[in-house]
């Protein structure tokens, strides 16, 4: 009898709990309701200041959650190319955990140089599942600004010039990472084409350049791909920081597009309470507090968006609709990622991640000569072989700012070409010296540059084969975040050493690392020139595979390398262009970015836009439609055979531009309109098969504000590069 009692006594216990537990917190209880009913039922029951609270960070890398009613706090992390390292809560010190490390994955200028958009699907999903497995909520992550001119620091984290490769290739990493439970950020919207004065300068620009060039990459995370969060850029637009822009956030993101998710600033990137909150803005994040809220200049209470805009709600100057709206996108993002129960658990630097970011790093190398075929290099044809180059070793995702990782581990390409073709063969000579990486600072090199290449022309010249490892590196004033390159050339005499090389030993091949462009004074005397990006933690391994030929280049350059920086239209119309008079700058280019620049201006570039050799050889077909007149609303089919007419098998990315002759309006001379990569074995013929809707042959009319497809003749290509057009056909559109 008295276990019964005490039974029945546990029993009407446990129901009075659940009964006030439902009372105070059904948010958790009833997951079956939709995330819009729990959002609602979660806004009803916050105070204004709840409300408040969450639209700004409790720490470096977290924003605050409502403990009241069990709404956790979200946590973001850097990427956009691995899970960042822990940062302390209120400096951006490292934690030093020991169970941080990552898998780096390639930079996102290789991953454009596949072009491959099924790839960009299976590296969202991996790094995507890293941040889940770190119990990360948001993922900074991707980039996607424009290439608008090689100087730009933060280049190497973008997906390169074209805005349509862009768009096709940012859409399946969102979905990757979100399947996650992890939302994309993506950044940094809008204009943040260089490093150098972002944190103020003022671009001007024509709505047909913002809208053709630098917004379809972001138009097409939000409406394809159904990304839930945005970061917003430090710059100005028409005089207007980007994070309290009205066109750009109100009328275009969360109007134009429907965005129904967070815009939050990046760190510092607010400067108006009232602007800001007006201007839609959701999250702000921060850099200067000290985490004290007895220093009220920094206290994260006083941020624009926490206490100075509380009062203006309780004031009223500020309309209470004001922030039930904010709060609704941020439970909004709660809901799909720190609240979400169907999420998975992820996984952290797994051998499937390191293989994902070999098989990225092996498709998105491009090969840009190969005059005197000493690749694919065998390994028995030579007793010695010298590799030559500071980038053969140093550790190249250290530095870079925010995209700096901590990787378990970093396969060097010295340590790759000696697992590939022995360790006996190989001598290594550094040959240059950079500094130590240090952010925002440039660092000498404690080594002597004169003795350095004395020694590696030494080796050269008694060497069978030279294998040189140079570029770029993440030091500040290179491939980093917060400035720009001072210089189009490679940095630490590396010109001179290459040239020194050249006299020294003919069979050199050069391996360059980098996200940008550069000018290149010896090209003319190289016969081998292979570009390899950042490959992350299997970079080495994955330029041994393709050195070897185990596995044949397929990558394509995601932007164009001029000759001179003179070349580019960001750089022909003077300093105002770019980088500004430090307060304001114009893009007097327009439209002609990239390629389109030097196709219109009939200028040759030293390598084009989507240009990119194979160890195999590719035939292609004459390109047709399937019919001759369209009108506005129907699709163009278009077909043509590639044939591999190679010994071995291959991939070859390819690529279908548009043009329109006669216009009212100046047009590039071709614009990228549909790609696909095909994968064909020697000898084998493939049909393609491709659309274009005719209303993606639009400009946007400045005068009417709209999209327009004008009647009359429009030409299609199929071509191997920007440069290389192998047929064409003429259509009209009535």
């Amino acid at each position: 009898m008295k276990k019964i009692k005490t039974a029945l006594f546990f029993i009407l216990l446990g129901a009075v709990l659940q009964a006030n537990a439902q009372k105070m917190n059904p948010i958790y209880l009833d997951n079956t309701q939709t995330i819009e009913a729990r959002v609602k039922d979660a806004l009803s029951r916050m105070t204004l200041e709840e409300k408040v609270k969450i639209c700004t960070a409790q720490s470096k890398f977290s924003t605050h959650g409502v403990p009241r009613l069990g709404i956790p706090e979200l946590w973001m992390s850097d990427g956009p190319h691995g899970v960042r390292m822990e940062i302390l809560w209120d400096s951006w010190g490292h934690a030093e955990w020991t169970n941080d490390s990552c898998t780096a994955f390639p930079a996102l200028t290789c991953l454009a140089a596949t072009w491959n958009p099924q790839m960009s699907h299976i590296y969202g999903k991996a790094i995507g599942e890293e941040a889940r497995y770190r119990r990360k909520d948001v993922l900074l992550a991707p980039g996607v600004n424009i290439y608008r001119t090689p100087l730009n620091g933060r280049n190497f984290e973008y997906f390169g010039e074209d805005p349509y490769l862009a768009s096709k290739m940012v859409v399946p990493y969102i979905h990757g990472i979100q399947e996650n439970g992890v939302s994309a950020c993506v950044k940094h919207y809008v204009l943040n084409n260089q490093e150098k004065w972002r944190g103020h300068i003022n671009v001007e620009l024509s709505d047909r350049a913002l809208y053709e060039i630098y917004l379809p990459a972001f138009k097409a995370a939000v409406t394809e791909g159904k990304v839930w969060s945005i970061m917003g850029s430090y710059n100005k637009i028409r005089g207007t920081y980007a994070c309290e822009n009205d066109l750009t956030l109100n009328k275009i993101l969360k109007g134009e597009w429907k965005f129904d998710g967070c815009v939050i600033t990046d760190w510092g990137g607010a400067h108006n309470t009232k602007e800001a909150a007006l201007n839609g803005l959701d999250i702000e994040m921060g850099t200067g507090t000290d985490g004290f809220t007895s220093n009220s200049k920094n206290a994260y209470d006083n941020y624009y968006l926490a206490n100075p805009y509380l009062q203006l709600l309780t004031s009223g100057e500020i309309p209470v609709s004001n922030i039930d709206e904010k709060a609704t996108r941020i439970l909004r993002l709660i809901f799909r990622t720190a609240m979400n129960t169907n999420k998975p658990f992820g996984s952290l630097a797994t051998e499937e991640h390191a293989a994902v970011g070999r098989t990225v790093s092996e498709q998105g190398a491009v090969l840009l000569k190969n005059t005197a075929h000493l690749l694919p290099i065998d390994a028995s044809n030579y007793k010695s072989i010298a590799v030559i180059g500071e980038n053969a070793t140093r550790i190249l995702t250290e530095g870079g700012g925010s995209s700096e990782l901590k990787p378990k581990h970093e396969i060097s390409p010295l340590q790759g070409l000696k697992e590939k073709f022995g360790a006996d063969k190989i001598t290594y000579a550094m040959g240059y010296a950079s500094g130590k990486v240090e952010y925002d600072k440039v660092n000498k090199s404690p080594y002597e540059a004169a003795k350095l290449r004395k020694e590696a022309v030494e080796l050269a010249a008694k060497s069978d084969l030279v294998i040189y490892v140079g570029g770029l590196n993440k030091n500040s004033q290179q491939d980093s975040e917060g400035d720009d390159r001072i210089s189009y050339s490679l940095p630490f005499e590396q010109n001179e050493l290459i040239t020194e090389l050249q006299k020294a030993n003919k069979k050199i091949v050069l391996v360059m690392l980098s996200g940008n462009a550069y000018e290149m004074p010896w090209l003319n005397n190289a016969t081998t020139l292979f570009q390899a990006w950042y490959g992350g933690s299997e970079a080495g391994h994955a330029i041994a595979n393709v050195l070897s030929g185990e596995v044949s280049p397929s990558g394509k350059l995601p932007f164009s390398f001029g000759a001179k920086l003179s070349d580019y239209g960001s750089h022909s119309y003077g300093s105002i262009a770019y980088p500004g008079d430090s307060i304001n700058e114009i893009y007097k280019e327009d439209i002609l970015v990239g390629y389109r620049w030097f196709d219109t201006k009939k200028i040759k570039p030293l390598f084009p836009f989507g240009f990119g050799l194979s160890y195999t050889s590719f035939q292609y077909g004459k390109i047709a439609t399937d019919k001759k007149i369209y009108s506005s609303d129907e699709s163009i089919k278009i077909s043509f055979t590639v044939k591999n007419t190679g010994k071995v098998d291959g991939a070859e990315a390819v690529q279908v531009y548009a043009s329109q002759p006669k216009a009212s309006v100046l047009r590039p001379e071709k614009e990228l309109k549909a790609f696909k990569k095909v994968f064909l074995k020697a000898g084998e013929t493939q049909t393609l098969e491709l659309e274009i809707k005719v209303k993606d042959l639009a400009f946007f009319d400045n005068t009417t504000h709209s999209w327009k497809v004008e009647v009359g003749e429009f030409v299609l290509c199929n071509a191997a590069s920007s440069a290389d057009v192998k047929s064409k056909v003429a259509i009209q559109v009535k």
